[in-house]
């Protein structure tokens, strides 16, 4: 694009009404110019100075929860998602899909809660990714929910099905977990899959899940 052309769309941008908060994302990096050119409905509609791409990744912090000395649970007990805690793998917040949520509760009885059970496998296989200062050595306990809502069972008595025709809260491939290897059974009949145990899934997770990761948020 010639100097007029871009000294047209400044004009335009300059004059538009309410652009600002109704451009889409889309956008063009024109590098002679060290600008972006943006588009609304299919229109370019101005540019705007170029805003640099991080050198890493821009990660969400999401801290273990302390424990709460007050709340009358066991230290290593399962305890209710709190609507702020944050998954660690990908930034969700799990408290919005209880029957898909995960639990890890650290020597200190912190808790790291998780949206989906792969995201807690995906963590422990890589946990200096993930939280600095915490190793697989500080992990106590470990949680999943049952996929049916009966509540949380521990994670080593659940039974997983991978590759169902059902896909988690981030619209991908999951592991629904369930109480007993009949209940997945019925689901995996259903919906398809296979059945499989966690001590299977903590030494390699299926490709297919493993491929998730790492989430750039």
């Amino acid at each position: 694009m010639d100097h007029a052309g871009h000294s047209r769309l400044r004009r335009q941008w300059l004059g538009g009404a309410a652009i600002g908060s109704t451009l889409a994302a889309a956008a063009l990096l024109d590098s002679s110019a060290g600008s972006t050119l943006w588009r609304r409905a299919g229109q370019w509609v101005g540019l705007r100075p170029e805003v640099p791409t991080p050198a890493g990744e821009v990660c969400i912090v999401a801290p273990p929860v302390p424990y709460d000395a007050q709340s009358g649970r066991a230290p290593l007990a399962a305890r209710e998602v709190p609507p702020q805690a944050r998954c660690p793998v990908c930034g969700m917040f799990p408290a919005r899909h209880p029957r898909w949520a995960a639990m890890l509760i650290f020597d200190d009885a912190a808790a790291q809660f998780f949206d989906t059970p792969s995201h807690l496998f995906l963590y422990l296989q890589n946990m200096g990714r993930y939280q600095r200062g915490r190793t697989p050595q500080t992990v106590r306990a470990l949680w999943t929910a049952d996929h049916l809502g009966s509540g949380w069972l521990p994670l080593d008595q659940a039974v997983f099905v991978h590759g169902a025709r059902v896909l988690g809260p981030m619209r991908t491939p999951d592991l629904p977990a369930f109480a007993s290897a009949e209940a997945a059974e019925a689901f995996r009949a259903n919906r398809g899959g296979i059945l499989l145990q966690a001590n299977e899934l903590r030494q390699r997770l299926p490709d297919t899940l493993r491929a998730l990761a790492p989430h750039r948020h």
